[in-house]
């Protein structure tokens, strides 16, 4: 805990008074994206549309052995790359033509899919069936059992849940689970990827991992990502004009697409977000930042955090509300679950914290960008805003 990475972070950081809490929604870039979008922008004005050449034959092969390495995925080849989640998850769902599409999922998924699950629902293009993440200590043995069931076109669950922070240890047990080898398994890594560990080495070949760099990457918006396993979604029909890019030349009597994860590309896509990934990719290889490094280093700042909160006096920040309980398994943020989470997460706000909320969940998050002193500090503004001071 004697080295602090928070001057990495300059731009963001001193671009006001905040005390920013709120890693696991937008995530403070490190100041090397800065160098990296403006030799995005250098690239283009350069290369003009030979950029192309310089992205597919160099940029996006970087990101793709990037984000294999760290997911221990045996090919970089499977991944692809979009604008955002949403897009690629259109497109596997457009490989399922069963309508109505039979999924099991849970009460907690992130509203990129929740929202449109919802609106398929209503259009009678599928039935949902949602296992409740609470109780949290029985979950994966209740989410297991509903899929050992079987029926299902589509099983799609989070890594790490949005709106409580719990965190899904044993992935392989709830992907073994599900009987029938031609259902789609999804799995929703946007809040796991670079918070914590992952290994998907044992799943590469059944289970598809879907994920972004808004958040613990670091590189914000335009770097959301596909791991699809090879046999799966072969011709996604959602599908756009980059992912037949190298047959526009050559032509074909059949529909083209692109071998590996980029037969799931889309049309013309900014590869501005590609450029940030990498360089902080890049930055975190240098200074030997791990997943494991910054979940540990996280893990340590929470710790601090609850501790410090019986100073606090307050029915709504205090552990009692916290969700889960402490000691389970979580992600980089803590939850507490309280009738005033909006109320107090504007409060926290009039004192230059930022945080956020979801329903009646107040989120506070940390990164390798914080520091026990920002800890303290937090603790101090927390204690202000508990009492309307």
């Amino acid at each position: 805990m004697s080295t602090s990475y928070k001057h990495h972070f300059s731009r963001f950081l001193s671009a006001g008074s905040w005390l920013h809490a709120a890693a696991h929604s937008h995530h403070p870039w490190p100041d090397v994206s800065f160098e990296a979008q403006q030799q995005a922008w250098l690239d283009a004005a350069e290369l003009i549309d030979g950029k192309w050449d310089l992205v597919f034959g160099e940029v996006m092969p970087k990101a793709q052995a990037h984000l294999a390495r760290r997911l221990r995925l045996p090919d970089p080849d499977s991944l692809c790359f979009a604008g955002s989640t949403h897009e690629l998850l259109m497109r596997l769902l457009s490989c399922i033509e069963r309508r109505p599409l039979r999924v099991l999922t849970t009460d907690s998924e992130f509203h990129s899919f929740a929202r449109q699950l919802l609106r398929y629902e209503e259009a009678g293009l599928a039935t949902a069936e949602r296992v409740a993440t609470e109780p949290f200590e029985d979950f994966p043995q209740r989410f297991a059992q509903a899929a050992t069931r079987g029926g299902h076109d589509l099983v799609y669950f989070s890594q790490c849940f949005f709106n409580s922070g719990y965190l899904v240890e044993d992935l392989a047990a709830l992907v073994a689970a599900v009987p029938d080898p031609r259902t789609l398994v999804v799995i929703d890594g946007y809040h796991g990827f670079m918070a914590v560990p992952t290994d998907l080495s044992a799943l590469a070949a059944r289970a598809c991992y879907l994920g972004g760099g808004y958040k613990y990457a670091m590189a914000g918006e335009g770097a959301a990502y596909l791991h699809c396993p090879p046999g799966y979604c072969e011709r996604p029909q959602d599908t756009g004009w980059f992912a037949g890019f190298a047959a526009l030349i050559h032509g074909a009597e059949t529909l083209p697409y692109a071998r590996g994860g980029l037969r799931f590309l889309g049309a013309t896509y900014d590869p501005v977000g590609l450029y940030r990934f990498n360089a902080v990719m890049d930055w975190l290889d240098a200074h030997r930042l791990t997943p494991q490094f910054i979940h540990g280093h996280v893990r340590t700042l929470q710790e601090r955090f609850l501790d410090g909160l019986p100073r606090l006096r307050s029915e709504a920040l205090c552990e009692a509300a916290l969700i889960p309980r402490r000691g389970a398994p979580r992600g980089n943020f803590l939850c507490f679950r309280t009738p005033q989470a909006g109320r107090l997460c504007a409060e926290l706000q009039r004192h230059s914290v930022i945080t956020d909320y979801r329903d009646d969940r107040l989120r506070i998050g940390f990164g390798i960008y914080h520091d026990p002193a920002d800890i303290d500090a937090l603790l101090h503004r927390c204690a202000e805003a508990c009492r309307g001071g």
